[in-house]
Parts: structure tokens; C-alpha cells; sequence
């Protein structure tokens, strides 16, 4: 491998297990070089997580809970204190009451909109007001979003509205930060077989929608979210900011089903 990322550190959150979209990035930038660290969320998936850290030489695996102002203050005071500096901050997180990601949009509850737009969307915001400071010029913040938030989907409801509000957030972030040059984008994978997805109603049938109509027949491995992370967490990337990177075999880009599917 390259040493693309050689000398950068960065903070990956949202590992849940090896199937994680936010572990192949992980992975990927550690075969480039990168220190990584990595946070979790309550005991149970501090146990999943801890080998996969241990695997690529983490040097920090940390609580957070994007919902408590106190433990991230802790969080970015151990980096601080640590690192001093960092070059790259992965944003994978993402909620919302599986009860209501089935059935129709319009029956929403306040609380679960509220709820899924503060952990999907607004966790970007204030993690990344936290970062600002430690980051070095060329500094990357990537978050991951998905077609949902473009188009509707079926069984995505408020998570589509959240990841509407995530892109919209990317931009803003990235006009915020680029004086400081800091660059801010957001990862666009396809439906991917992750503890994340498994939570959509018909995730199968999606997927294999997606295989079967993709102008690349394919749908986005763990590999290839890893290797469009590492464009633009390295060098490579350095004039990349505000975008919303597809990694879904092409096909956000076309209007209908394939003629021999229709």
C-alpha cells in the first residue's frame, strides 16, 4: 500500500462490527498509513469494537455519546491532551426508531423526528465545531449519507429527511471551514449489508434492485467506500469540498429500471 495517509491521525465513529461502513473506511486509511482512534456507545459495542481497534494499531478507543455535550467535551479534551493535533475526523452515525421507518412518512412522531435529526444530522454539526480547533490545514471531516435523502425511498421516511438536512449541513460546514482549510463532504454508498441497514424493511429487495439496475451491475463494497474515503481524507482530495461522492455502482444516476428489468 501507499503511504498516502502516513503521519495524518483521525477519530472514526460510528464502528459498530466488521461489517460497518466506517470500519472499511477505517481499515483503508490505516493501510495508507493513518493513526487511527475510535469511540463507541455504551459497554456492548465497546466489546465489538475493541479487537477491531486493537487490529490496526488504534491508539485510542473511547465513550461518546453524541447526545451528552459532557462526554464529548471529554472526548476532544483526551485528543487534545493526546494528539494535540489531528487531520481527519469520520462521521458514520445515524438513528432513528425502526417502528416508524415502515408504514407512512406523514405519521412521524415529533419525538422520533426530533430524535433522529439531533443524532443523524446535528452530531455532525457539534463534533465537527470540536474537531475545528485540533485540525491541521488540509484537514478532512467525512460523514456518510445515502440516496434517501434525494429521492424517496421506501421504508427510509425520516431518515431521508435527516440525511437531506446531513448534505445540507456537508455544505454549510464546508463554506464555514474552508478558510481554516478544512474540507468537509459526504459519502454516498448504495444499500449496503450493515447493522445500520438491516434496520430498512426490504433491505433485500433494495439491494438487489440496485445489483440488477446499476449502470456497473454492482452495488458499493466496504472497499470502494474505503478507497473514495481515502481520496478525500489524503492530499489527493485537496481541492474536493461541499460534495456528495455516489459510491453505488452509478446508479443514482438513472431514471428507470434497465430495459431487460422493466
Amino acid at each position: 500500500m501507499s503511504d498516502l495517509m502516513k503521519g495524518k491521525r483521525g477519530l472514526v465513529m460510528g464502528v459498530a462490527n466488521d461489517h460497518s461502513i466506517a470500519w472499511g473506511v477505517a481499515r483503508t486509511l490505516h493501510a495508507h498509513g493513518a493513526e487511527l482512534a475510535f469511540t463507541y456507545q455504551g459497554e456492548s459495542f465497546g466489546r465489538r469494537v475493541q479487537p477491531l481497534a486493537e487490529s490496526v494499531n488504534a491508539t485510542h478507543l473511547l465513550p461518546a455519546d453524541v447526545q451528552d455535550s459532557a462526554s464529548l467535551e471529554s472526548l476532544f479534551e483526551r485528543l487534545a491532551a493526546d494528539w494535540g493535533q489531528m487531520d481527519f475526523l469520520i462521521h458514520a452515525i445515524a438513528y432513528s426508531d425502526k417502528t416508524e421507518l415502515s408504514g407512512r412518512f406523514l405519521n412521524t412522531t415529533r419525538t422520533n423526528f426530533l430524535n433522529s435529526l439531533d443524532i443523524s444530522c446535528y452530531s455532525l454539526v457539534d463534533i465537527t465545531r470540536r474537531a475545528a480547533p485540533l485540525m491541521r490545514p488540509g484537514g478532512s471531516v467525512i460523514t456518510l449519507t445515502y440516496l434517501g435523502a434525494q429521492r424517496v425511498m421506501p421504508n427510509y421516511n425520516v431518515m431521508g429527511v435527516a440525511k437531506a438536512a446531513l448534505e445540507s449541513s456537508v455544505r454549510y460546514l464546508a463554506n464555514d471551514l474552508g478558510p481554516d482549510g478544512i474540507r468537509v463532504n459526504a459519502i454516498s454508498p448504495g444499500p449496503m449489508r450493515t447493522l445500520a441497514g438491516s434496520a430498512i424493511g426490504g433491505a433485500r429487495k433494495v439491494y438487489r434492485q440496485v445489483e440488477q439496475n446499476a449502470p456497473l451491475r454492482s452495488n458499493a463494497s466496504l472497499d470502494s467506500v474505503g478507497g473514495a474515503a481515502l481520496y478525500l481524507a489524503s492530499d489527493l482530495g485537496a481541492c474536493t469540498t461541499g460534495e456528495i461522492i455516489f459510491v453505488d455502482g452509478g446508479y443514482h444516476a438513472i431514471g428507470m429500471p434497465q430495459p431487460e428489468n422493466l
